[in-house]
């Protein structure tokens, strides 16, 4: 009856939020310091086949964050130079943030607004995971195929 319905509702919320992606994937991230050259923070992309490095102070704060796409636009601008830098010439310093009770639609919402890939996660001003664009149509994917699962049953049942 109706209070299944709500419970459901109630469920699908929990499982559209970011501490519900975290709660899945973890929230291991790698960050380095903004004196990390460009060079080296390619290679952390490459060696750990990452987009995104977040930059952070010594007690966690986000200060930055570097994309493969920050080092592409640089290097053509600056040539390969660029590489020698520290990435706090590199990184994007106005980084956008979310918070576990963010919904995964005001994410990719601001995600595509913003034109990037990667948001911080944060909790009381400190770093807690990361969340990308793949992670959110994941999650997305796994909700319309529910979604179509449960209006089969209800067919079948009608």
């Amino acid at each position: 009856g109706r209070l299944g319905a709500r419970k459901t509702d109630c469920d699908r919320e929990v499982r559209m939020t970011v501490k519900s992606i975290l709660a899945e994937k973890g929230t291991e991230v790698l960050t380095i310091g903004k004196e990390t050259t460009v060079s080296e923070a390619v290679a952390l992309l490459a060696k750990h086949r990452i987009g995104a490095l977040v930059v952070t102070d010594n007690g966690g704060s986000i200060r930055g964050i570097i994309s493969e796409r920050d080092v592409i636009r640089h290097i053509a601008e600056d040539g390969v130079g660029a590489l020698n830098q520290p990435v706090a010439t590199v990184m994007t310093a106005n980084v956008k943030v979310c918070t576990e009770s963010h919904t995964v639609n005001d994410v990719m919402e601001i995600m595509t607004r913003g034109r990037f890939r990667h948001m911080p996660v944060e909790r009381a001003g400190k770093l807690i995971g990361v969340i990308s664009i793949g992670d959110v149509v994941k999650r997305k994917i796994e909700e319309t195929e529910r979604e179509a699962e449960q209006i089969k049953q209800y067919i079948a049942t009608a």
